[in-house]
């Protein structure tokens, strides 16, 4: 142990533990580079123990309040959604050494944070590696080497894996976001989320910022390159009309993450260069994958993640509500019995168990098996009907007859009102599961070169008591699919380019239903709302931070969904039981 660990040992008392705390350990990079470190360990016991590493540019001493306050579930104001790396004394109670760094420029690292998921030039999973292997070879390490945290900290484990350092042993990811632009933009609109967790907004510190952190568009194009695609982008009706972002596009320099994802309303190699999804092959060790329902899209990711992994894996889809505590503590147990087995090496039979674990909402049921979706589906339509119903047999009549559903939504800068259409099923007789996920497919007619389609499922109980099973959003400029990944009940949008759409035209819009477990008991019924924004408070949003809603349509949109004989509107669902089967 070096004199300089030697000076920054302290210990702290944290409930029966008493912890011994190395704060500032500089962790050397390959190209000389140091990156800062806080380690937790038992104390009065230098026998070398695995580690747990969690890596982020949140800043370390922000994890540190997992030591000193309560866990906080939404809505509380003390939630913090940037409190990520687990239970530190929890973590060391049970025989690890928990790490926790910061990411190179950020916190008290050095070096230059450039972009996302890029460190001045260097790919963060090539400083994870470093930082795990330099970890492993410390003398209160025993070698083995796992990691720990949820969202951005779990994005880093993916990341880290990919690299392969050989002291990594297994990794255990709960609530990660992996495609980029699919975490930053749904079906093509964008999700203001990411700018709490860059800027600090609404329930979120955000980044540990420094002079580091700079703009990849900006060390990327020139000045005058900048104010052109700032002012084509400026163009964009929904930007222009939402002040924070006329600021962000005015004063890059003070939002340098956030400026690059708004600068960068498409998908393509701005995203794709660090996707963990298209980095996964190349991890090998034991990855289990862990996710709670109700926002869809974090499900969709996670499963896309689990499908291309090639070694031993775990897939562990949890119940609604979708926002775990801050400080993060949930899914403690199943991680200590995956490091267990992995780092410890005690058969406790995690692996004899199989691969993939579904809650079932609504029957409250656990549905293990070896595959998502964990039973065999029939995907089945759902037919918009008139009088809001939504019904198993299509409707016979033409357009004449069966005049379409329309709604007028005036931009929220002159209204607080949000047009929604609903359509629902009779109460289900029996119980009809669904697993897995879906399409919509809407033949819509608006006046306006584009607008958003927000549509939201709903399990409404008799008495009128709801709970969100599962979203799916699309621009309608960004409608265009890539054939061929599609299939009727499992579309895919390529979401690199944008296509005008002809005011006054019927399109099919053909929506991504993302992934989702329930099942609708006796007297239940679903409902499917749709909209072009979305409502900042309901049953649903109260549970989210402030920020977690997504970007409004900046002009008014006359919209008409055409559901008769010629023009089919339904949802198409992963069906797995229903009535009378």
């Amino acid at each position: 142990m070096t004199d300089q660990q030697d000076h920054h040992r302290t210990t702290i008392q944290a409930g029966e533990h008493t912890i011994a705390v190395r704060k500032d350990l500089r962790v050397p990079m390959r190209d000389g580079v140091t990156l800062a470190a806080d380690t937790y360990a038992r104390a009065a016991d230098d026998t070398p123990r695995p580690a747990l590493v969690a890596l982020s540019p949140y800043g370390k001493e922000l994890q540190a309040l997992a030591l000193t306050t309560p866990p906080q579930r939404r809505p509380s104001p003390m939630w913090d959604g940037c409190v990520e790396a687990g239970d530190i004394a929890r973590v060391v109670g049970e025989g690890y050494v928990h790490v926790i760094g910061d990411l190179r420029g950020s916190g008290a690292s050095e070096g230059t944070h450039i972009g996302n998921y890029n460190a001045g030039g260097v790919p963060l999973g090539q400083d994870a590696y470093d930082f795990i292997e330099w970890v492993a070879a410390q003398p209160w390490c025993d070698g083995n080497v796992g990691m720990i945290g949820i969202s951005y900290f779990g994005s880093m484990q993916v990341l880290a894996a990919a690299e392969r350092p050989p002291s990594l042993k297994a990794i255990f990811v709960s609530g990660g976001h992996y495609d980029f632009y699919e975490t930053t933009y749904h079906g093509g609109i964008m999700w203001l989320m990411p700018r709490a967790a860059r800027e600090g907004r609404g329930g979120d510190s955000g980044w540990a910022f420094t002079d580091g952190v700079k703009s990849r568009m900006l060390e990327t194009y020139t000045p005058e390159e900048i104010r052109k695609r700032v002012a084509e982008r400026l163009r964009d009706p929904d930007v222009s009309a939402w002040p924070n972002l006329v600021h962000v596009l005015n004063y890059p320099k003070n939002h340098e993450a956030w400026f690059d994802i708004v600068m960068n309303e498409v998908d393509g190699d701005w995203y794709e260069e660090r996707n963990p999804i298209t980095l996964a092959p190349s991890i090998d060790i034991p990855v289990w994958l862990q996710i709670d329902q109700g926002r869809g899209w974090t499900m969709d990711g996670t499963i896309a993640l689990y499908d291309t992994l090639r070694g031993p894996k775990k897939l562990d889809i949890g119940p609604y509500p979708p926002m775990q505590s801050r400080p993060f503590v949930e899914e403690h147990d199943k991680m200590f019995r995956w490091y267990e087995y992995w780092l410890k090496g005690i058969d406790n039979g995690v692996m004899d168990e199989p691969a993939v674990t579904v809650h079932v909402e609504g029957s409250r049921e656990t549905v293990r098996a070896a595959q998502w979706p964990p039973k065999d589906v029939t995907h089945r339509s759902l037919y918009l009907r008139p009088r809001r119903q939504l019904s198993y047999e299509p409707e016979p009549m033409g357009a004449e007859h069966a005049a379409p559903d329309g709604f007028y939504q005036a931009p929220l800068t002159v209204t607080d009102k949000v047009e929604i259409l609903s359509w629902s099923t009779a109460p289900f007789t029996e119980p009809t599961e669904m697993i897995g996920q879906g399409a919509a497919h809407l033949f819509v007619e608006i006046d306006q070169p584009d607008t958003n389609f927000i549509l939201r499922l709903w399990d409404e109980a008799p008495t009128g008591k709801r709970q969100l099973i599962t979203t799916a959003y699309l621009k309608a400029s960004h409608r265009e699919l890539d054939t061929s990944r599609s299939t009727g009940g499992d579309p895919h949008h390529p979401h690199t380019r944008a296509l005008p759409v002809e005011p006054g035209r019927i399109e099919e819009y053909v929506l991504r239903i993302y992934p989702f477990a329930a099942t609708f008991l006796p007297g239940h019924r679903l409902t499917a709302e749709l909209s072009n924004n979305e409502p900042l408070a309901d049953e649903h949003n109260a549970l989210l931070p402030p920020d977690a809603f997504h970007l409004p349509v900046g002009r008014p949109v006359t919209h008409k969904v055409y559901r008769d004989a010629g023009h089919r509107s339904r949802l198409v669902l992963p069906f797995t039981r229903t009535a009378g089967e």
